[in-house]
């Protein structure tokens, strides 16, 4: 059986997406999403999304990590399925999906896509961290320059040990100036850093004023791949209508066999 692909970064996070309306694609197939996302092996990707029917929405997002697990939430991912749903004309300008973590509302722009990410009130802070939750979990560390080459071995014995060795968390480091941050992220399920991280842009932005950095809430976020915009309200219950913006590109499509 031969099954359409299509391939989509944002920001160079970048995915597999498959519309799999007519359930031909097996979810269950972990070592398959595994193959196919391995890098020289396989197609290549930060991870695998299908696009499915949910009643009540435009459509149902859901989302793998490189490692063929089914993981939370993936900001980039998700202004990437937009752009997908408005490219099979699934979608207009706006749509209302949904996902793991719940529904989300999406914009499409001539160039960037805006996705509206869940209100996030439970936020962790610390003398070396700040820990939340934006539809996955992140753990954000500010610093006045980021790491080199060492940053991957760093972030990554921070994911894998205690407390965070079995659940894991996406680990971000990030430095401030003038208002503009730059980050970096290593995220779990994939294992080692991605060019960008939309629930991680957002974790860094949101931590960045909760905790004094930053004035703002429209906030410029520099990722290895690109340039992202977080922008939310602010209230003492927490943070709302927060929307991630950026820009979301195909790439190529092709046909699998399984």
């Amino acid at each position: 059986m031969s099954i359409p692909f299509y391939k989509y970064n944002g920001t160079g996070n970048d995915f597999i997406i498959m519309d799999n309306r007519d359930q031909k694609f097996d979810a269950s197939n972990s070592e398959l999403i595994h193959q196919l996302c391995t890098r020289h092996f396989g197609i290549g990707a930060d991870g695998l999304i299908l696009l499915e029917n949910e009643v009540g929405y435009d459509f149902k997002m859901v989302y793998f990590n490189s490692d063929g697990k089914e993981s939370t939430m993936c900001g980039n991912g998700g202004r990437c399925i937009i752009r997908f749903a408005h490219d099979l004309k699934l979608i207009g300008n706006h749509t209302h999906f949904s996902a793991i973590d719940g529904p989300h509302l999406g914009k499409v722009f001539d160039s960037v896509i805006s996705l509206q990410m869940q209100d996030v009130s439970d936020i962790e802070v610390n003398d070396q961290r700040v820990e939340l939750d934006t539809g996955s979990p992140h753990y954000v560390a500010f610093m006045d320059e980021l790491p080199g080459k060492e940053f991957v071995q760093i972030a990554g014995e921070i994911r894998r040990n205690a407390p965070y060795t079995e659940k894991g968390i996406n680990v971000n480091f990030a430095s401030i100036k003038n208002e503009k941050i730059t980050m970096r992220t290593f995220e779990r399920g994939v294992e080692n850093e991605t060019l960008a991280c939309g629930t991680g842009a957002t974790a860094v932005a949101i931590s960045a004023f909760h905790t004094g950095k930053v004035s703002g809430t429209d906030i410029q976020v520099k990722v290895m791949g690109g340039d992202l915009n977080v922008r939310f309200d602010s209230d003492k219950s927490g943070y709302s209508n927060i929307w991630l913006t950026g820009p979301a590109e195909f790439v190529f499509e092709g046909k699998i066999d399984i």
